[in-house]
C-alpha cells in the first residue's frame, strides 16, 4: 500500500471515529423520556410542597380563630348563667315581697332552642 492509501484509510477511520463520537455524545447529551418524567415529578412535588405549606398556614389561622371563638362562647355562657341566677334571685325576692314580677316579652324564635324558661 502506498502512503496516499494509508492516508486515505486513516482519514476514513478518523472520520468514522469522529462521527461515532459525535453520535455518542449527542445521544448522551439528549434528555431521555425518564429525565422529562423526573423533572415533571419534581415540578409537581415542589408545587405540592408549596401548597401544603400554604394550607398548613391557613389551618393554623383557622385553629387560632376557633380558639378565640371558643373563649368567647365560654365567656358568653358564664355571663348567661350569671344573668339567669340574677333574674331568678330577683323573681324570688319580688314574690317573697308579695308582688308578682312583670310579664316577660315573648322569646324570639332563634333563641327558643337555647332558653329553657322556668321562671
Amino acid at each position: 500500500m502506498s502512503a496516499e492509501t494509508w492516508t486515505a484509510v486513516s482519514s476514513c477511520v478518523v472520520g468514522v471515529a469522529s462521527a461515532g463520537a459525535a453520535v455518542w455524545s449527542g445521544r448522551a447529551a439528549r434528555r431521555t423520556r425518564r429525565d422529562h418524567r423526573r423533572d415533571d415529578f419534581t415540578v409537581v412535588t415542589d408545587a405540592m410542597r408549596k401548597e401544603i405549606g400554604r394550607q398548613a398556614g391557613r389551618l393554623d389561622e383557622l385553629e387560632a380563630a376557633a380558639e378565640v371563638q371558643e373563649q368567647r362562647l365560654e365567656g358568653a355562657g358564664v355571663a348567661i348563667t350569671y344573668l339567669i341566677d340574677r333574674v331568678r334571685g330577683l323573681t324570688t325576692w319580688i314574690r317573697s315581697s308579695g308582688l308578682e314580677p312583670p310579664a316577660a316579652a315573648p322569646i324570639p324564635e332563634r333563641a327558643r332552642e337555647f332558653i329553657h324558661h322556668d321562671v
